[in-house]
């Protein structure tokens, strides 16, 4: 067998072995990995010149072209960009967490210390306070804990959206209230501690669960109106015997029902027949059904704001 002959061997038996180590890293090699593999730089770039390397940042590359990189391929490969100290932070973390999503363009990634270094396409956020203690790896992905991963995102993000972080934080059985108070005690001179405190006082992790955004925008429209926190998608016994139920939003000491409805789930002719079993069974245990559309939240908030408000007062003042 000829010189090239060998060289060809040589390259797929470098190849298998790249895919090999990609294959655990979300499809993503680092210049150490290539090198740690026999491929020396000179050989990096002209890989990368071919198309069998395609660069994502420095020192940083794919085996596929940058539009095929999976989300978490992209995750890694900014923190790897960032350096060994570097893990992903802020909206980028509480997505990688299962907090929130995220469609921003950029990722998020926290260094230690007070490097002005740049990249393109990832936003790097500095921290003094950043200990080993701060980071944790999902999905083989260095990333900021689930603590101050909310940390940080109250730096960043409107309140009731911190709120649905730490709802969600409670569905998944990753709320640490005692971490949070740790990282808040550690970062207490920074607005975003002092944000994240203000949260915990006023609101209870696991209490605002909601659904889909049609239920965010009626929860935003009782505050709007200053009327009474309602509780959300709480279970409801009519007393009749059958199973509970649960609506959206319940006013219990009024005995006090709401129901968003929304086109896609609600004018199914078995979701309106169930909807309409639902509400008979409540108003037989004496309850008073509201219900309130898409179009209705738009464009007449306030006329279901006094409606309500004409509902709950009788109880309040009772109270």
């Amino acid at each position: 067998m000829g010189e090239a002959g060998r060289e060809t061997d040589a390259e797929r038996r470098l190849d298998a072995q790249l895919a090999v180590v990609a294959a655990c890293q979300h499809g993503i090699l680092t210049l150490a990995d290539l090198t740690a593999l026999g491929c020396s730089e000179r050989a990096v770039h002209r890989r990368a010149a071919v198309g069998r390397l395609h660069r994502l940042h420095r020192g940083v590359y794919a085996l596929v072209p940058a539009s095929l990189v999976s989300a978490r391929g992209r995750d890694l490969a900014a923190v790897l960009a960032c350096g060994p100290s570097a893990a992903l932070s802020h909206r980028s973390a509480a997505e990688l967490h299962g907090l929130r999503s995220s469609t921003r363009a950029t990722v998020e990634v926290i260094v230690p210390g007070r490097s002005t270094h740049g990249h393109l396409g990832i936003e790097v956020h500095r921290s003094v306070n950043l200990t080993a203690q701060d980071i944790t790896r999902v999905d083989g992905i260095p990333v900021t804990t689930v603590s101050r991963t909310l940390v940080d995102l109250a730096a960043g993000v409107p309140g009731r959206q911190l709120e649905r972080a730490l709802d969600q934080a409670e569905v998944l059985r990753i709320f640490d209230l005692d971490a949070l108070l740790d990282q808040i005690e550690r970062n207490r001179t920074t607005r975003a501690a002092h944000r994240l405190a203000a949260t915990l006082e006023r609101h209870v992790a696991g209490s605002t669960v909601t659904r889909s955004e049609l239920e965010e925008w009626f929860l935003a429209l009782c505050r709007d109106a200053g009327l009474p926190a309602p509780e959300v998608n709480a279970y409801v016994d009519p007393g009749d015997g059958a199973p509970g139920l649960r609506p959206d939003f319940v006013w219990r000491q009024a005995a006090v029902a709401v129901e968003v409805d929304g086109a896609a789930t609600h004018l199914t002719r078995a979701a309106f027949e169930a909807d309409r079993a639902r509400d008979l069974r409540l108003v037989g245990a004496g309850w008073r059904v509201l219900r309130v559309t898409w179009r209705q939240l738009h464009e007449r908030p306030r006329e279901i704001a006094a409606t309500l408000r004409a509902l709950l007062t009788p109880a309040q003042a009772a109270g």
